[in-house]
């Protein structure tokens, strides 16, 4: 099969629907179909991948990779992307990786186009939360995470509780995380937190620390990635993901989940598809519940047990090949 992925954004940008892409193409690449790539994205070194990357085109070029390819793969609808697919009519097939709204939760003019374009496509939605806000039906893939990076170590002491990893935006929830710690300390538990990520609410968050009096239990570790990652999320016990919005699905979570760690997490979107039986959810922004949600783990061990036993079950839905062997199976049906 003749794959053509449009990817405005791609590697080395970095980003959740780059990462997903990225692992997508190889997958498809190594199953042994014929994969090209449009890209805007610029690179200065050489390409790290297998696959073809054309970055750049022009819309000559654009059509002509068009009339190559048997099917055409979007990551999310990009309307600058679709325009060849007047001139030359291929199977659109679409990985919906997030909401079609603006902030608000208004839709612009582009977003309910692109709610009508998904009634000439073939649909993927990575989440439950994802299909039910699409006007056509869609096969529910969920994403999938490094399993090559993300895993557990032999032998590992898990001797930190908390763990914070993403970026330090008003978005993510970490001030409420914060708030929260504070709260335990009242009820005489004292766990020791670990904030892996960067952003601009950094010396905020490190002001709260010393306001709420919980500095000396709080570690910014700034950003870590590969190896060094997983090794630092081997030592912890709990990966807290308090997102104030509703999160599309939740990698970050899978990765916590691979490195042994049970998840707390918000309900709201697709971040309790990532969690699944591997932690416990609480509304979103609700800071008495994450406190209490954190007690009772931090309290009872043989729940923390259970819930860490859980991953061998639910991770394996999320390895790479096997999403990958997902989406062929979508990318066939449409093909025929």
């Amino acid at each position: 099969m003749k794959i053509l992925i449009y990817s405005p954004y791609f590697y080395p940008s970095v980003g959740g629907l780059e990462s997903i892409i990225a692992i997508l193409a190889c997958e498809f690449f190594n199953a042994g179909h014929d994969v090209k790539l449009i890209s805007y994205t610029l690179l200065d070194e050489d390409e790290p991948f297998e696959f073809d990357i054309i970055r750049c085109p022009t819309p000559q070029i654009v059509l002509k990779l068009t009339q190559w390819c048997d099917v055409f793969f979007q990551g999310c609808i990009s309307l600058k992307g679709l325009w060849s697919l007047f001139l030359v009519p291929r199977p659109l097939v679409v990985t919906h990786q997030t909401w079609y709204c603006r902030s608000s939760g208004e839709r612009s003019w582009q977003d309910h186009l692109k709610h009508f374009i998904t009634r000439f496509a073939t649909n993927v939605s990575i989440s439950q939360a994802i299909a039910e806000q699409l006007p056509v039906p869609s096969t529910i893939i969920p994403n999938s995470y490094r399993d090559d990076l993300f895993y557990e170590l032999p032998g590992g002491v898990r001797s930190i509780e908390l763990a914070f990893l993403g970026r330090l935006v008003s978005d993510k929830g970490t001030y409420l995380l914060l708030n929260a710690l504070a709260n335990l300390k009242s009820q005489g538990l004292r766990p020791k937190l670990t904030i892996i990520g960067d952003g601009p609410e950094s010396n905020s968050l490190k002001e709260q620390t010393i306001a709420l009096g919980i500095s000396d239990q709080v570690q910014f570790m700034g950003v870590k990635t590969g190896e060094e990652l997983t090794h630092l999320l081997n030592k912890h016990q709990i990966m807290v993901v308090p997102s104030l919005w509703n999160e599309p699905f939740g990698i970050v979570a899978l990765e916590g989940i691979a490195c042994g760690c049970v998840v707390v997490g918000s309900e709201g979107g697709g971040l309790k598809d990532a969690i699944g039986n591997c932690g416990i959810t609480f509304p979103n922004g609700d800071q008495a519940a994450l406190t209490k949600a954190l007690a009772r783990l931090l309290t009872q061990p043989a729940l923390l047990a259970r819930y860490r036993a859980n991953a061998s079950s639910h991770l394996p839905k999320h390895h790479q090949a096997t999403v990958a062997k997902a989406y062929l199976q979508v990318l066939e049906e449409a093909l025929s």
